[in-house]
């Protein structure tokens, strides 16, 4: 069986930043933020893999985007704000990143098919 690279990023997404949150100072609400999107990425690419139809996981794909997108963000903020170092930055950004082009790619690929 071949093996989930989407399912597998977005988990490891979810659990480093869930890591990361707990050893980090930073507000209360960031922190939250954060946790929120990124397991938010996890929790759409889960359910999208059980998908009623290709409408229904297209949904999902289109939703974990928009929270990949968010997570770039917080992580950008904690970044400016000194909460997280520039190695530490660069790690998550690349992830979201690599997400982010897979969602994009698994769109675009579920949309054409709908034609």
């Amino acid at each position: 069986m071949a093996k989930n690279y989407l399912l597998i990023y977005s988990e490891q997404l979810a659990t480093d930043i869930e890591l990361l949150c707990q050893t980090i100072k930073a507000p209360f609400n960031t922190l939250f933020q954060i946790r929120k999107s990124s397991s938010s990425v996890y929790a759409n690419i889960r359910e999208a893999n059980y998908g009623q139809s290709k409408a229904d996981m297209l949904s999902k794909f289109e939703i974990a985007l928009k929270e990949c997108s968010e997570t770039e963000g917080w992580l950008q903020l904690l970044f400016n704000t000194n909460g997280i170092v520039e190695e530490t930055y660069k790690y998550y950004r690349n992830l979201c990143g690599r997400i982010r082009r897979m969602l994009i790619a698994s769109c675009k690929t579920l949309k054409e098919d709908a034609l």
